[in-house]
């Protein structure tokens, strides 16, 4: 049988959020497993795959963010890493595209920081698209009644930050997938304009994890989705 190594992370606070789906939502994957694949019709391709999950919860913080995440990358040897993080307005799951070469805000971190407008990186590309399969996650968000979009960017804060960092290193392993997946608030109501269900948001985290799992198996550029 063979192993994929799987390492989710995600931010350790948010002031005003009683429930974070960064933590809850990969916590959730690591206890649970992903559980069947969702249309029965088919044998699962993953049925012959043991998935180890691993979860590292990352300080909102511009300088350890990614040091943490890189620590526990060390560690694991993952296959494949996907960072989490919260968008308060969103109103379901958004697929980060790409992670771009600049710190810019306005605000501090939890370290109460705030960097210099500039690159990340002096010495690295303006920016990198996701390693996840796009197009195969929404397809498997649509069929599982996820409210779901893609992002273009990550903005400029501690998301960003780690996303590229994620990525710079992603490129010089030659089999290892990685991106970046935002959450949005979690609520209860189904109908509300700006958040969903926790159950909701472990499903699409289950389905995150399964296509790129399965796209790392088999690849096709039918999985992958930029624009």
């Amino acid at each position: 049988m063979q192993q994929i190594n799987v390492v989710i992370s995600g931010f350790d606070h948010y002031d005003g959020i009683d429930v974070n789906p960064c933590l809850e939502v990969p916590r959730a994957l690591a206890e649970q497993g992903l559980g069947p694949a969702a249309d029965d019709r088919f044998d699962d391709p993953l049925g012959d795959v043991r998935v180890n999950i691993r979860t590292v919860a990352i300080p909102v913080s511009f300088a350890k963010a990614w040091p943490t995440l890189r620590a526990a990358i060390e560690e694991s040897h993952p296959d494949i890493v996907i960072a989490t993080g919260l968008k308060h307005a969103a109103r379901g799951v958004l697929l980060e595209r790409c992670a771009t070469n600049l710190m810019d805000s306005a605000r501090p971190d939890a370290d109460n920081a705030t960097p210099r407008s500039g690159p990340i990186d002096p010495d690295g590309p303006a920016a990198y698209w996701t390693r996840l399969p796009l197009r195969s996650i929404l397809k498997d968000f649509t069929r599982d009644g996820i409210p779901s979009s893609l992002s273009s960017d990550a903005g400029t804060f501690v998301c960003n930050s780690l996303f590229y960092n994620l990525l710079n290193w992603t490129a010089t392993q030659e089999h290892v997938l990685s991106g970046f997946v935002s959450f949005p608030k979690v609520v209860d109501d189904r109908k509300t304009q700006h958040g969903l269900p926790l159950d909701q948001q472990i499903q699409a985290g289950r389905d995150v994890v399964r296509e790129t799992v399965r796209y790392l198996r088999c690849p096709s550029s039918a999985d992958i989705l930029i624009g």
